[in-house]
């Protein structure tokens, strides 16, 4: 099956036929991440916490006191969802990373729910790993040279002045295809000051920089570099879905780490 992706990027306007998938608490209050762009710029009804509004498709993650709803129920209105794609296909859907912002799950929670799903929706990248049929081979394992390689003061120099430079950067590095893909996936995400969620990760990662600083490198402390730096590495291990202690083994060359979706073909 071929599935379409989207860079998830924020965006604020969609052509007329693309309805904009977001996630939603039962109470239809709208007020954070998605939810509030939902209700600013595609319709979503205050009040309304689930299914269609304006141009706007609530898929409820919270319940009506704004708590995390169990995978099986979050899995439940995916499953509403697909049979709405289904029936109504001159639309198309372009879904956000629901469920993985404040409701708190990862995407490799989240995402297996769309499998299957019909060719007029637009899946979030980040997804495509736990979808396709091909992901063993699109996550390489991650070894001490090659994080070694992307992880350094040259390529996050090139990062911070933009993308054209430090893409020119990994050029020049060893990297094989998959692999520079993931250093690529990982420079590209949103961390400082806020998440592509819209949430302030400063305090977690000056937190992590604590623990990393005479392991990794030694950092001025809770400097802007620092920060951005830092950064990076959690992309990685939220891509990865590992933790700091695992990083700083990997680093050090005592563990290889394999993407959780070849773990789970291992299970």
């Amino acid at each position: 099956m071929v599935y379409q992706y989207h860079d998830e990027s924020i965006i604020k306007a969609l052509p007329e036929d693309t309805v904009f998938v977001f996630g939603s608490n039962l109470a239809g209050e709208h007020s954070d991440g998605a939810a509030r762009v939902a209700h600013q710029y595609f319709g979503a009804v205050k009040g309304v916490g689930r299914g269609w509004a304006g141009q706007s498709y609530a898929i409820p993650t919270l319940n009506e006191h704004i708590q995390q709803m169990p995978l099986s129920q979050i899995e439940h209105y995916v499953e509403d969802f697909k049979v709405y794609t289904r029936n109504h296909p001159k639309m198309k859907y372009f879904v956000t990373a629901l469920g993985c912002g404040i409701a708190g799950y990862k995407v490799s929670d989240i995402a297996p729910f769309f499998k299957g799903i019909s060719k007029n929706v637009i899946l979030p990248e980040s997804f495509k790993p736990y979808v396709e049929r091909n992901a063993l081979k699109q996550f390489p394992t991650l070894t001490q040279d090659m994080v070694r390689q992307f992880i350094n003061d040259e390529v996050i120099f090139y990062f911070n002045h933009g993308s054209d430079s430090f893409e020119a950067a990994l050029d020049k590095t060893r990297l094989k295809k998959a692999e520079k893909a993931v250093a690529l996936i990982v420079l590209n995400e949103d961390m400082y000051p806020r998440d592509r969620y819209g949430r302030g990760r400063e305090h977690e990662i000056s937190d992590i920089l604590s623990k990393f600083n005479g392991k990794i490198y030694d950092f001025p402390e809770n400097t802007e570099g620092a920060l951005v730096f830092t950064g990076v590495i959690i992309a990685l291990m939220e891509l990865y879905d590992f933790n700091e202690q695992d990083f700083i083994r990997l680093w050090e060359g005592e563990i290889e780490i394999e993407h959780p979706v070849n773990r789970l073909a291992k299970a």
